[in-house]
């Protein structure tokens, strides 16, 4: 089973979505992309994925998450992960998404990072 929690910071200017479960390309995976498309739509530049609770991500997963990165920055916003397990660490790693993904370990370290 997995869900979203989302959370809104700064008047909204920078939204946290906390996944849980496993994002192997059914419902839960849909449901993430419709969640990050309802708060880019609001007009959202600043996203945090907080996989702190995500023990599995597979390629429909990844490419939600593509996907949503081609479009924030098109916007001249940024997606940021937070709290990534070392599987997964590995996973960004191995398919050079780290190259693309700015990575924190705590949410305070994401949201600060869009101070710079």
């Amino acid at each position: 089973m997995s869900s979203i929690k989302k959370t809104s910071l700064h008047d909204g200017k920078i939204i946290i979505l906390e996944l849980k479960g496993n994002y192997v390309g059914g419902d839960e995976t849909d449901e993430l992309r419709d969640e990050i498309k309802k708060v880019s739509e609001e007009g959202n530049t600043k996203l945090i994925v907080d996989l702190g609770e995500v023990s599995y991500l597979n390629s429909s997963a990844l490419g939600v998450l593509i996907a949503a990165h081609a479009n924030y920055a098109k916007r001249g916003g940024k997606i940021k992960l937070c709290q990534l397990n070392k599987n997964l660490e590995n996973l960004f790693v191995i398919t050079k998404l780290s190259l693309i993904f700015d990575s924190f370990s705590s949410q305070v370290e994401a949201i600060a990072s869009f101070s710079d």
